[in-house]
């Protein structure tokens, strides 16, 4: 066999190894892989690739994006009295849903809003932006930030389709303010206590709730 022959054989099977490597490195979670964004991102992930239409490559991508552009955003810690001042108004939101549901869940995307501006995140007239910064630093409640407007802006949605934002909105507001830190990834997957420090009228306990 000839030297150049040799140095070929070697060349293409350097090449497929470095590919397999490459696929592997991938599939394994390093480098920001796909089961490392699944673990990062939760059900967050699960939404992206849904809107990839089940396209791996797709979610991957956008996901790593949002990494690159808001992993080292360092959210602000909010001051005790703000953070009093925003629960106060909270609980003013859940106390008026009882009789305009359409207007505290509006009055409630406007305030996660305010807070996440406070926090460090991109300002509110940025809907979209802001959203994906606080998908990378609160992936499991971020979609209750969506769901409040999505439920405040369509005319049919219904009373429970309101409760239902407002108690999803609620877990990212807790998220938002639980010390002026982000919550550890423990506990963000973990689901909305029953009794909080925040009152909750009837209407927004969960379904076979007792409490």
């Amino acid at each position: 066999m000839s030297t150049l022959m040799t140095v070929l054989i070697i060349a293409a099977v350097v090449a497929v190894a470095l590919a397999a490597g490459a696929l592997l490195y991938r599939r394994t979670g390093s480098g920001g892989g796909t089961r490392s964004l699944r673990r990062r991102f939760g059900p967050e992930y699960e939404r992206t690739l849904a809107r990839h239409d089940g396209d791996e490559a797709a979610a991957d991508r956008e996901l790593r994006d949002r990494v690159e552009r808001y992993g080292g955003l360092k959210p602000l810690p909010l001051e005790p009295k703000v953070r009093e001042e925003y629960t106060a108004q909270w609980t003013t939101l859940q106390e008026r849903f009882v009789d305009a549901p359409r207007q505290a869940v509006a009055d409630a995307d406007r305030l996660l809003a305010r807070i996440a501006e406070t926090r460090g995140f991109p300002g509110a007239e940025s809907h979209e932006e802001q959203t994906a910064a606080l998908s990378v630093h609160h992936p499991h409640h971020v979609d209750g930030f969506r769901e409040a407007r999505r439920a405040a802006h369509h005319e049919a949605a219904s009373t429970e389709d309101l409760r239902e934002a407002m108690l999803h909105a609620r877990a990212l507001f807790e998220d938002l303010t639980d010390g002026g830190a982000p919550v550890s990834p423990a506990r963000q997957g973990q689901r909305v206590p029953k009794e909080t420090a925040l009152r909750r009228p009837n209407v927004l306990k969960p379904k076979g709730s007792g409490a």
